[in-house]
């Protein structure tokens, strides 16, 4: 992750457009951190009411 901060604030230093890949990459793991982030959320919610939503136990 720390490649594709690096690598994007390094181009917009020097106001070039970001390559393709390290785009995608960049979307890539936004989703994963945003997909991670609800599932926690919703295993917290379900721990909370005493429901098991998302069983991360076994």
């Amino acid at each position: 992750m720390s490649f594709i901060f690096s690598g994007a604030s390094r181009n917009a230093k020097l106001r070039r457009p970001n390559p393709p890949m390290m785009q995608y990459l960049g979307y890539v793991l936004c989703g994963l951190t945003a997909g991670g982030s609800m599932a926690l959320f919703a295993h917290a919610v379900g721990d909370t009411l005493g429901v098991s939503l998302l069983p991360l136990a076994f």
